[in-house]
This record gives C-alpha cells, sequence and structure tokens, in this order.
C-alpha cells in the first residue's frame, strides 16, 4: 500500500508541474521541457554506456536555436526528416530482438535523432500554429497517459496473449487495443473541450499516440533489457527515471509533429 501511495503522488506531482509550466508560458514549457531533457540524457547515456558532454552541448544548441528561438531555416524540417528515418530503424529493429546494429554503431544517431530531437519536436508543438496554444500538447500528454491507463487495465483484467514477450513480458494484444479505445474516448472528450481540431484529427492522434507511444516503449525497454536494468534510473519514486515516464511521448513527437504541419498546409 505504501508504495502505492508513493507512486501516486510522485506521478500526481509530475502531473502538476507540466500542467503549471505549460499554462505559465513556452518559455517554462521549454525550461521545463529541457531540464527533462536533460535527466533522460543522461539516463540513456548510462544504458548504452557513453560518457562525455558533447550530448548535453547538442541538446543545449538544439533548445535554444530550434525550439526556444524557432529559427526558420532548412535546419528544422533536415531534421524533422532525419528523426523519422532513424526512429523507423528503431521501429525496424524493436522486432528482431538479436539486431543490435543501430544500438552499438551508431549510437549518437539515437542520442541525437532519438532522444534530443523527440523532446525538441515535443517542445514545437504547442506553437505550430503560430502562437504558443498550450491545449495542443496538453491533449497529446492527455491521450498518452489515458493509453497507457487503459492499457494496463486491459491488460490485466483481459489480457492472455503476449504483444512482444521478449522484450515487454507484461505487455498484451488486449492491453495493447484497450489503451487504443481509452485513447480514442479521451480524444472525444477532448474534442469537446478544445475544439481546437475537428473530431477526425483528434482520432487519428488518439491512434498515432497510442500506436507510437506503444512502440516508444518497446524501443525504450528493449535498451533496457540490453543494459540489463528494471528501470532506466530512480528520480521518481514508484516510476523509475525521466526516461521511464517519457519513452512514449519522445518516440510519438516527431510523428505527431509531421502529422499536425501537414494538417496545417492542407487545411
Amino acid at each position: 500500500m505504501k508504495e502505492v501511495i508513493i507512486r501516486f503522488l510522485s506521478g500526481v506531482l509530475y502531473v502538476a508541474i507540466i500542467f503549471f509550466t505549460l499554462f505559465t508560458s513556452r518559455e517554462w514549457f521549454i525550461g521545463l521541457l529541457f531540464i527533462l531533457a536533460a535527466f533522460t540524457l543522461n539516463e540513456f547515456l548510462r544504458l548504452v554506456k557513453l560518457k562525455g558532454l558533447i550530448a548535453y552541448l547538442i541538446l543545449a544548441i538544439s533548445f535554444y536555436f530550434i525550439s526556444y528561438k524557432e529559427i526558420s531555416t532548412i535546419i528544422t524540417p533536415l531534421l524533422l526528416g532525419l528523426t523519422i528515418i532513424v526512429n523507423l530503424f528503431l521501429f525496424r529493429d524493436v522486432m528482431i530482438f538479436n539486431k543490435l546494429r543501430l544500438f552499438k554503431k551508431r549510437r549518437y544517431f539515437c542520442i541525437i535523432f532519438y532522444i534530443i530531437s523527440g523532446f525538441v519536436f515535443l517542445s514545437l508543438i504547442p506553437s505550430i500554429e503560430g502562437t504558443f496554444e498550450p491545449k495542443i500538447v496538453l491533449g497529446i500528454f492527455i491521450l498518452a497517459w489515458t493509453n497507457d491507463t487503459f492499457a494496463y487495465l486491459a491488460g490485466k483484467q483481459f489480457g492472455k496473449r503476449k504483444l512482444m514477450e521478449k522484450i515487454s513480458p507484461k505487455k498484451t494484444i488486449e492491453g495493447f487495443f484497450g489503451g487504443i479505445v481509452g485513447a480514442l474516448i479521451a480524444s472525444f472528450l477532448f474534442f469537446s473541450y478544445s475544439s481546437l481540431y475537428t473530431l477526425i484529427i483528434w482520432l487519428i492522434l488518439a491512434i498515432l499516440v497510442s500506436v507510437l507511444g506503444t512502440t516508444g516503449d518497446l524501443i525504450q525497454s528493449k535498451f533496457k533489457r540490453l543494459a540489463g536494468v528494471k528501470d532506466s534510473g530512480k528520480i521518481m519514486p514508484g516510476h523509475g527515471g525521466v526516461y521511464d515516464r517519457l519513452d512514449s511521448i519522445i518516440f510519438a513527437s516527431p510523428f505527431i509533429y509531421l502529422f499536425l504541419i501537414i494538417v496545417k498546409y492542407v487545411s
């Protein structure tokens, strides 16, 4: 019971901090993401057995020029394209547990175009319409949290068939689809609250967040299994590390950013 209470309080504090910064200002939100990115990067470097300050320097430069300054050059779309490519490689490799080529030989590709880029594009999503709109990224977080909750409940209640047992023994196919159903329900409710996008767009976002978020969680589970650890860190009591909490969001954010850019220019 004590562990459950600690996990609950830790989760509430985490959500409260995100809500506070998100609705305070763009600068506060970017600042929070930068701190979370630095913790995640530290945890990831330990998992892949790398040291040094270069990765943190790349993180700081990326956040300053792309997230904060929002430089309108070829850099952002080029970064997005490379990020999508690397993430698709990660998606491919997670399906074959023993294929470690990208992980072992090109770890800096993962650091830049998976971890750092994931946070950069998450920071850009609220400003995708030209002005800072916190409800957009709030909706993304709510969809992710709802997907995780419904996946857990459906898996615990109905789960029989394993999704990818070698990588994540507790995930089930029933839980996966339960998460999608939960996210779809949440997208309908959030559409009624926000009216930022059409219902169809929110439903598509729900599916993207669920599928890509689960993929991101599996990718992180693979890194942890390769490193022989249960959690990426211990900074969040009952939850593990920051990377444990944000693995799904940082993998999904570049794809969501691309989708919303397409929506912006098509509509």
